[in-house]
């Protein structure tokens, strides 16, 4: 019990690390477009295309993780983000800007989440799905963590000796947390599930297009919610503590969805948060920075986004999960 405990730290301090650190756009990026003579939007490409990798690179990690561990994944993984995020800080165009985001979304794939759920699964088995939920839980705090910590750091050493600081952890304190500190598994099992069935049909397309256009909203509303605070009045400082305070309510909406165990399953989930994400949305433009539309934001918003993390690794799920499959990759969370 205590080892497990330990380990579920570990994991837990190096992503809110890890998700805090590739989340320092949003801080830096005024600072950035005024040093490079460019817009926000053209900073915020960055950010866009580092999902857009860890996306695409998804299916090499998962071969990778069956051939070294996810540990192994995990520690390179760590390394690399903090060589992306070192290029970051030296890179003297946009265009260089790019290509080390470019590298921080490979790296994001090898290190970030998925593969902290898949060094789980193989490590704990039986207890994988508390394990895991609990991770997810506590993930949700990166951003409120990290981006006053960012904020400070600017102040002090600029956005470049930002980078560098978080480039420095990355390469010299997580990774060999992970390496060391981690126990070691076997590499991970490859389900025995008919990928046939679960990737063809109209379900499977629906499922994808709901999660993607979901997360279009909610990742770009995350990545981008200082600068929208701003938009509407408020000045660096507040801006910046009221999109912290967002992940507390994000951690909030997960809660409730664990709280509600059997009561409904994923789809019910993503169908309520699903529809509060544009309520929440639609309070903070109707209201500007009046204390009410920033708390129904906060409160409607954040909830609603948390509960549909939960829903995004639930609802398929509800549709394409196999009685054939092994036990432990029944072993979920918030099944």
């Amino acid at each position: 019990m205590h080892r497990h405990l330990f380990v579920l730290f570990l994991l837990a301090l190096t992503q809110i690390t890890g998700w805090g650190m590739v989340s320092i756009l949003p801080v830096i990026a005024t600072t950035v477009a005024k040093e490079f003579r460019t817009s926000l939007p053209m900073v915020f490409v960055g950010t866009s295309l580092m999902f857009v990798t860890m996306g695409l690179a998804a299916p090499w990690t998962g071969r990778a993780f069956r051939m070294f561990g996810a540990r192994s994944v995990m520690a390179v993984g760590a390394g690399l983000i903090g060589a992306g995020l070192g290029l970051l800080a030296l890179t003297p165009s946009l265009s260089l800007f790019w290509a080390a985001w470019v590298l921080t979304g490979m790296a994001g794939s090898m290190f970030l989440t998925t593969s902290a759920y898949a060094y789980i699964a193989d490590y704990a088995e039986d207890r994988a799905r508390s394990l895991i939920g609990t991770l997810m839980l506590v993930t949700g705090l990166a951003g409120s963590v990290f981006w006053p910590i960012t904020a400070f750091l600017e102040s002090l050493v600029g956005w470049r000796g930002t980078g560098l600081v978080y480039a420095g952890i990355m390469a010299f304190v997580v990774c060999p947390l992970v390496l060391i500190g981690l126990p070691a598994t076997g590499t991970a099992t490859k389900p025995a599930t008919s990928t046939k069935s679960a990737r063809k049909g109209p379900v499977f397309s629906l499922l994808v297009t709901a999660i993607a256009l979901n997360s279009f909203v909610t990742f770009g509303i995350e990545a981008v919610g200082i600068q929208l605070l701003q938009a509407i009045g408020m000045d660096l400082t507040k801006a910046i503590a009221i999109a912290s305070l967002l992940g507390v309510f994000k951690v909030g909406g997960r809660v409730i969805d664990l709280l509600g165990g059997q009561r409904w399953d994923g789809l019910s989930t993503g169908l309520v948060s699903g529809a509060m994400i544009p309520v929440g949305l639609a309070a903070m433009w109707a209201g500007g920075e009046g204390g009410l539309s920033v708390v129904g934001f906060l409160v409607i918003f954040g909830v609603g986004s948390g509960a549909f993390a939960v829903a995004r690794a639930t609802m398929p799920l509800v549709f394409l999960r196999k009685p054939t499959m092994p036990p432990q990759w029944q072993k979920l969370p918030y099944q």
